[in-house]
């Protein structure tokens, strides 16, 4: 079998810094098991190797692994199954490594969970490369999980509605003060742009959220909505009567 170990040996062999990827060879071939862990340790890659299912599920809970590179056939073994179970029992990359170059077993491979796939004869920098890029990925996707959400803003006409803060800013950056109603009822036109909306479906929109004794016209709370965000609240452009139904938000809303 070429795997191309011939290119790589007559290069120096110098150790580059520690790398905190952790990777498991799985593959019944020794030859491809001793290969890899020669030049992924000479790369600073912390790798340890495993030549069936059995020892891979050994070493696991021994020591989990952010990159598993495994053979798609070991021996009587499926990889397949293999990769099913292993992206089912824990958060890992996969990356397939064999000598099967069709592309249904490539579309299968990535269909059970594998985040890459390469076939021998391979480059061992292509391999590197693949398994810097899978665990960068699953790096950065874990990350993106313990980050809070980012805060909902929605956007018209260069004013801003911090929806987790509940503020309302003006194009120039000024916070506009609201009450809880108002809030609410601009809430509510904002994420139903350009509809009719009739005073029971605002109300309906608005959650039933208390609406005060002396706030529980619709109308009111337009007027005083009105005088808030509108240039002329005489002659609004933004929130619009529609004679004998309701009102109608006029804006072009984003969400960012």
């Amino acid at each position: 079998m070429v795997l191309f170990r011939q290119a790589v040996t007559q290069q120096p062999r110098t150790l580059q810094p520690a790398s905190d990827i952790r990777v498991l060879v799985v593959d019944d071939d020794a030859r491809v098991r001793r290969m890899l862990l020669e030049y992924l340790e000479d790369q600073g890659i912390r790798v340890a190797a495993a030549k069936d299912g059995a020892e891979m599920w050994a070493h696991l809970e021994r020591d989990p692994v952010d990159v598993v590179l495994l053979d798609l056939v070991l021996g009587p073994e499926d990889g397949l199954a293999l990769a099913r179970e292993l992206r089912a029992r824990a958060d890992v990359g996969i990356i397939f490594v064999t000598g099967r170059g069709d592309v249904v077993d490539r579309i299968v491979g990535l269909e059970v969970g594998a985040d890459d796939y390469v076939t021998k004869p391979f480059h061992l920098r292509e391999v590197l490369a693949r398994i810097k890029s899978v665990a960068r990925r699953a790096r950065a996707a874990a990350v993106a999980e313990t980050l809070p959400p980012a805060e909902p803003v929605l956007r018209f006409e260069g004013w801003e509605i911090e929806v987790r803060k509940r503020r309302l800013l003006t194009p120039d950056k000024r916070e506009i003060s609201l009450t809880t109603g108002e809030f609410n009822l601009l809430l509510a036109f904002a994420e139903h742009p350009n509809r009719v909306l009739d005073r029971d479906t605002l109300m309906d929109l608005a959650k039933g959220r208390q609406w005060e004794a002396m706030d529980r016209s619709v109308d009111s709370q337009v007027a005083r909505l009105r005088k808030k965000i509108e240039a002329d609240p005489k002659k609004p452009a933004l929130i619009k009567s529609v004679r004998g139904v309701g009102y109608l938000f006029a804006a072009s809303v984003t969400r960012r």
